[in-house]
């Protein structure tokens, strides 16, 4: 990777978010001489709103630049982004609110609120926590009183989307079953701790150390799953630079969490690209994997990150061919209720993969998991070994 242009989307992410920034003549140069390179980094990454934003305010580029138009227009989609994501959160929060079920608004619907301007922190959905006991109402009333279509039901939420394609998130579980126990439990209890937004009585919010522990918890599932983005790690700045907190409750939070050394690293890691501070071995293997894996991660990641954990190629291959019970009960929630019924979904999961579409994915999994390599696997747990994954 470019190391130049790496410094100078940073640099940009930075003048446009966190502070001001003189741009040297050095810097002016790669901008104008590999400016298709600082569009396509930046849009793998989804800062390129970010990134243009900045390249106006310093002034440079001009509307002679072809890409000017580019940048324009990912700024133009962020804000309306933005604008039709906060109208389905306003309707959906007044109906929660008009039937008397609490709910909590989570990630960027309440990140962006710190920002220097809203429409900065991009999202594809919005996410609401309500409580499982009042899922199936809250869900029956989007579908039949605001026109969402319901779009299938995970682990931890069901999926909605509204009229306008706007998409839901909404969860009755932080976290999945399976996955990062000691924060889930931890979670779990979040009802006893939420508080009221002003001015509403079911409208809740979670206490800053409680949010920040989500926010960790949330940004190590997706880097166990290939990586996290950019942007959890500018939202995290953001939650230390631009909000009001307790140092001391969130260090306990994290610890009993078991992801204070996960949260250590990713803290260091975005004051190194958002505060220009000096890198430490650490700081360098992370970003590597982050940078590689883009704004969600990807399977060479993932795999080798998994791999490690499960104790080589082979234990890997065979956690994916027969699957967790913790993880299938999902898939399949009839196993919840019929544990009997394992070895059944198990042949039924194989058959679907096979014949409905997953079997090259499938087979490509596989083969990256065969063809990965000592050093990927070295480097591999030296990280999880520093990240306490």
């Amino acid at each position: 990777m470019d190391i130049n242009i790496l410094d100078v989307m940073f640099k940009l992410i930075r003048s446009a978010v966190c502070c001001e920034e003189k741009f040297t003549d050095i810097d002016k140069e790669t901008i104008q001489s590999k400016i298709e390179s600082l569009y396509d980094l930046s849009k793998k990454h989804d800062v390129q709103h970010l990134v243009g934003y900045a390249l106006f305010k310093n002034r440079l580029i001009n509307t002679e630049n072809p890409y000017y138009s580019k940048f324009q227009k990912q700024q133009i989609v962020a804000v309306y982004r933005y604008e039709r994501i906060q109208y389905e959160l306003n309707e959906i929060c007044a109906a929660l609110e008009q039937l008397k079920i609490p709910f909590i608004p989570l990630k960027g619907s309440v990140i962006r609120a710190y920002y220097p301007e809203p429409w900065m922190r991009t999202s594809c959905d919005i996410d609401i926590l309500v409580d499982k006991k009042d899922l199936d109402v809250a869900v029956n009333h989007l579908v039949s009183a605001l026109g969402y279509r319901e779009d299938g039901r995970g682990s931890h939420d069901v999926s909605l989307f509204a009229p306008g394609e706007v998409h839901l998130e909404l969860h009755y579980e932080l976290l999945e079953d399976w996955r990062a126990e000691f924060s889930r439990n931890l979670l779990r209890d979040v009802w006893k701790v939420a508080l009221n937004k002003d001015g509403f009585n079911y409208h809740k919010v979670l206490p800053d150390e409680y949010f920040y522990l989500y926010h960790i918890a949330h940004m190590a599932k997706h880097f166990y799953n290939g990586g996290c983005g950019i942007r959890s790690f500018l939202d995290l700045w953001i939650l230390n630079h631009k909000v009001n907190h307790d140092d001391e409750k969130r260090k306990t939070l994290l610890q009993s969490a078991s992801l204070d050394k996960f949260s250590f690293a990713a803290e260091n890691l975005s004051e190194v690209w958002f505060l220009n501070k000096q890198p430490d071995e650490t700081c360098v293997l992370m970003q590597e994997y982050v940078l590689t894996g883009g704004v969600y991660g990807n399977n060479q990641n993932r795999i080798t990150l998994q791999q490690t954990k499960k104790g080589g190629k082979f234990k890997y291959a065979m956690s994916r061919i027969f699957l967790p019970y913790d993880v299938i009960k999902f898939h399949y929630p009839v196993l919840q209720k019929h544990r009997w019924l394992l070895p059944f979904c198990q042949v039924r999961r194989w058959f679907k993969l096979l014949f409905c579409g997953g079997a090259k994915r499938s087979f490509n999994e596989l083969k990256i998991n065969q063809n990965l390599s000592n050093a990927e696997k070295t480097k591999a747990e030296e990280l999880i070994e520093k990240l306490g994954l």
